[in-house]
């Protein structure tokens, strides 16, 4: 693992934070040599293999699906 001062850290911070993230290695920050702060890489979030289904039981149908939304004899497009 790197070692960094941290005053080195303060003046060059957005420079270290993206070395980070490119290499994916830690960096431990020190003062007077002695560790003060680990500087890691964010964890990848996992996705999942396959996205088809993934909102399976989540849907509570209630109703006919098929029928019209009104009754027949409501609509005033019939009645003329």
């Amino acid at each position: 693992m790197q070692q960094m001062a941290i005053s080195k850290f303060k003046a060059q911070c957005l420079a270290v934070l993206e070395q980070v993230r490119r290499g994916r290695k830690a960096i431990l920050i020190t003062r007077f040599g002695r560790p003060v702060a680990e500087v890691v890489p964010p964890t990848v979030p996992r996705r999942a293999k396959d996205w088809m289904g993934s909102l399976r039981g989540t849907i509570t149908l209630t109703g006919d699906l098929v029928a019209p939304a009104a009754d027949e004899h409501d609509w005033e497009v019939l009645r003329s």
